[in-house]
């Protein structure tokens, strides 16, 4: 907890029982907010109550393991002269600014100076400022996937399918956060002096920055899909080509081979035997190659 002239902030990470005990017993939060807390199932919401506002937000987590964004969940009540942030610790921007009031005065009076409703806006915009450096990595990624596809000697189709992913998973994020950070504008101003029209206006845009970039990489990365797969398959066909190519040379050897390798006469074996034999073999294999040709030709596969 860190106590400010404008407010007092209680940051709790992973939260256990008795904390959330705590929240119950001294705060007037509704349980069913309380259990939002800890459960990952939440979308981006915004709940409003006459003494306190509950915010769920979800912001990016880049696995570099995994190579797959997930999404950290961070709760915050505000109220006339407190705010309550519950998350588990992973979104380091909150947690250096909680760490930085409680070490320095100065970052006290620069956060906690005014009134809960002004921190709000500091905390959401640092969260989503630090959503700005993803972009350039996805961008980054969108322009080394293009030298792939477009290489004939690597195999870019995983690559293309791995940025897709984190970018749909990144896409499901934002989404819902546009409209709760939007709602957030106006909900937020009873709890501060300060006009935050023009604070969360620049949020506002930072975000719309983020989804735009987003849904241009989405198509970006859907073109990149479409080119892999004909480049693909154009070079598959030009294998096919060589290998029928291959076949058809080798063609007449094997029929001639797996002729005369019948235990029957045959013109020109010398074998002993009725000399009509290989003939008719002869003519019905024909007869069999000359049906399917036709049939080929009435379903107009040739």
């Amino acid at each position: 907890m860190v106590n400010g002239e404008g407010c007092t902030w209680l940051n709790l990470e992973k939260p256990t029982h008795k904390e959330l005990d705590y929240l119950a017993q001294y705060y007037p939060f509704h349980p069913m907010d309380l259990d939002d807390t800890v459960s990952h199932i939440q979308l981006s919401k915004l709940d409003e109550y006459s003494d306190y506002l509950f915010v769920i937000l979800h912001f990016p987590l880049f696995n570099k393991r995994t190579r797959f964004t997930t999404a950290s969940q961070v709760s915050v009540f505000v109220g006339k002269d407190f705010l309550v942030t519950v998350h588990s610790g992973d979104l380091k921007p909150l947690v250096n600014i909680f760490k930085e009031c409680q070490d320095k005065e100065a970052a006290r009076e620069a956060y906690l100076g005014k009134d809960p409703g002004y921190l709000l806006y500091r905390l959401v915009d640092a969260l989503v400022d630090a959503c700005l450096p993803m972009l350039d990595k996805v961008l980054a990624n969108l322009e080394r996937v293009e030298d792939e596809v477009f290489d004939t000697a690597v195999d870019a189709a995983q690559e293309v399918a791995i940025l897709r992913r984190d970018i749909a998973a990144q896409r499901r994020i934002f989404w819902p956060m546009k409209a709760v950070v939007a709602d957030l504008e106006q909900k937020a101003q009873r709890y501060t002096k300060v006009d935050l029209k023009v604070y969360f206006g620049d949020i506002n845009d930072h975000i719309n920055r983020v989804w735009n970039t987003l849904d241009e990489a989405k198509e970006t990365i859907e073109i990149y899909k479409d080119t892999d797969y004909v480049l693909s398959q154009d070079r598959l066909q030009k294998i096919m080509a060589v290998l029928t190519v291959i076949m058809a040379v080798m063609l007449p050897f094997t029929i001639i081979s797996s002729i005369y390798g019948m235990n029957v006469p045959l013109p020109g074996s010398g074998a002993t035997g009725h000399p009509h034999v290989g003939w008719i073999l002869i003519a019905l294999m024909t007869l069999v190659a000359g049906v399917m040709l036709y049939f080929f030709r009435r379903r107009r596969w040739i």
